[in-house]
């Protein structure tokens, strides 16, 4: 400890050098503070969790039958196959899978047509695994979109994995309100498409009913009575013909109760080839009831046909007319996607609507023509992600103001206080570096997070410590024993820089098993990286901010102390 003793006494012997070293770490500061908005270390506030389950639901478009949507998942589970880390495959047809954490806010559930199916599937075990689970997700997003969705037109394919931190419908979120419901939906549909060419984001989707065409069937109650069947007849011939029903039972002694006769046309029967009114008569002119005098009549007798279009669900939030319109982010954080996409709208739709700021990123437009107004709220994981910082960020400045005043009542000097603050504050150039250089040695990318920000505040306390044991043991040599100020401050830190080292070698081994895990593995590098600043901060930047304060002066400590 006499070589660093006197290694900081040389230094603080010399305003070139002292210079130097407040140069350096300010430099150093700046630099790394510029990493973030220079998208060379990138926040985000969870990383991606490897789970050992992962969904991917297909919806084709409404009014498709069952046979286009098990044509899509058939393909998708085809290439599902291919994957030696794949154990089990299930389809569901028609409806969504028992419910699960990802499910329970996505709906999963509720879903219910011939246009959804969901497929769920198990991987073996994430520890004996090569390939994290969202990285294969990632991998295999665009191969079966490129494949199996484009079988049929408009199909929608989207991977879902198990969050790692709360379920929110998407990691981004647009919900737009408005009044009309055509003109919501034209706005949703330009937005989504804006979504789909913003870098960085997949499985967009907006949550509304298509509209398409159908076909209804009008009852001509006047024929009916005149043949003398009933609408009862025709309903139960309809739903036998195109549903099937039970028509009857069977007693088993093997069953305690009695077992259903189901019956219904096979599938080529009742299937209808084409889309056209002509093809639908042909089929109800096959189906005949006979009435009391024994003459069979057919169906198309009885009923008109009339083409209508479909009657989409209105969505509503707290009394306001609304649709979302859904995205997942590939492997990138939230918040530059959506700056992108938030400029994106603003450009290409600025001809038709003027755009002003409301809330943080949210808009308000208001359409040139007509005047209608709509609100664009962003929302989902961005939002939580937004939130989690925010109050993160209120704790630091509580957290530093709370320090500081301690400091100030113990210190009873703003200056000294200040010092503190400012060695414990840099420790922040050892928390951002550190995710720069983890995220080099990472195959994937090392996110700022959550987590990350926990350990920084949990740091500020650890370096205001080591403040703290130089500044005590300086004053004390300088009033007690009368020692210079430059020699007492190279005694007091070399002293003191044994047991402040044996600290943070003690944080940053306790720190080291944090570092791997998925979550919390940005809490342990900013804990290992944070000490390592801190430590360099504490033993070479406070000293130097120490010698040039005045307040450290025999006569003013002496009065500092009365």
């Amino acid at each position: 400890m006499k070589l660093f003793e006197n290694f900081l006494h040389n230094i603080l012997n010399s305003k070139f050098k002292k210079f130097m070293v407040i140069f350096l770490i300010i430099a150093s500061f700046f630099a790394s503070v510029m990493m973030i908005p220079s998208n060379m270390v990138l926040a985000r506030m969870l990383p991606g969790k490897s789970a050992n389950t992962y969904s991917i639901y297909v919806d084709t478009p409404v009014g498709s039958s069952i046979e286009q949507t098990a044509k899509i998942a058939k393909c998708v589970t085809g290439y599902l196959k291919k994957e030696s880390e794949i154990i089990n495959i299930q389809t569901y047809l028609g409806l969504g899978s028992p419910l699960d954490y990802a499910g329970l806010v996505k709906g999963s559930a509720f879903k219910n047509g011939e246009n959804v199916a969901e497929i769920v599937i198990n991987l073996s075990d994430k520890h004996h695994r090569d390939e994290p689970s969202f990285l294969m997700v990632q991998r295999l997003r665009p191969v079966l979109q490129k494949n199996c969705a484009s079988l049929l037109a408009n199909t929608n394919i989207k991977m879902i994995e198990q969050p790692s931190g709360p379920p929110t419908l998407a990691s981004i979120v647009v919900e737009l309100y408005g009044k009309n419901d055509e003109t919501l939906r034209t706005l949703s549909k330009e937005i989504a498409e804006l979504l789909k060419n913003t870098d960085g984001l997949v499985d967009v989707d907006i949550m509304n009913d298509e509209i398409y065409q159908k076909f209804q069937l009008i009852v001509n109650k006047e024929k009916i009575l005149r043949s003398g069947l009933s609408i009862k007849q025709l309903n139960q011939i309809l739903y036998l013909g195109f549903e099937g029903m039970t028509i009857a039972v069977k007693n088993s002694e093997n069953s305690p109760e009695q077992i259903p006769i189901f019956l219904g046309l096979s599938d080529e029967t009742k299937r209808v080839d084409n889309f056209s009114k002509e093809e639908l008569q042909n089929k109800l002119s096959s189906l005949k009831l006979m009435n009391p005098k024994g003459m069979m009549i057919p169906l198309n007798e009885l009923v008109t046909i009339e083409e209508i279009s479909s009657k989409p669900m209105i969505m509503t939030k707290n009394l306001r007319k609304m649709t979302n319109i859904l995205a997942e982010t590939d492997m990138v954080s939230q918040v530059y996607p959506l700056l992108e996409a938030r400029d994106s709208i603003k450009e290409n739709l600025s001809h038709k609507y003027d755009i002003e700021n409301s809330y943080l990123f949210d808009y308000t437009l208001t359409d040139k023509k007509t005047g209608e107004i709509f609100e664009l709220v962003w929302d989902g994981e961005m939002k939580v992600s937004l939130d989690t910082f925010k109050e993160l960020g209120v704790a630091f400045i509580s957290a530093l103001i709370l320090i500081f005043l301690l400091l100030v009542i113990y210190y009873k000097s703003f200056v000294l206080s200040g010092m503190v603050l400012l060695g414990s504050f840099l420790s922040i150039i050892g928390v951002i570096v550190g995710h720069y250089v983890m995220d080099i040695f990472t195959p994937q990318t090392f996110f700022l997070t959550a987590t990350s920000l926990i350990g920084f505040i949990a740091l500020m306390g650890i370096s205001s410590r080591n403040s703290l044991l130089l500044i005590d043991f300086t004053i004390s040599l300088i009033t007690d024993s009368k020692v210079p100020k430059r020699k007492a401050i190279a005694i007091a830190t070399a002293t003191r820089a044994k047991p402040i080292l044996l600290t943070g070698a003690a944080i940053i081994l306790a720190s080291t098993l944090l570092a791997g895990d998925p979550v919390f593995g940005g809490l342990g590098v900013a804990l290992i990286f944070g000490t390592i600043a801190a430590v360099i901060v504490s033993l070479i930047f406070i000293p130097v901010l120490m010698d040039n304060s005045k307040i450290m002066e025999l006569e003013n400590l002496t009065k500092l102390k009365n």
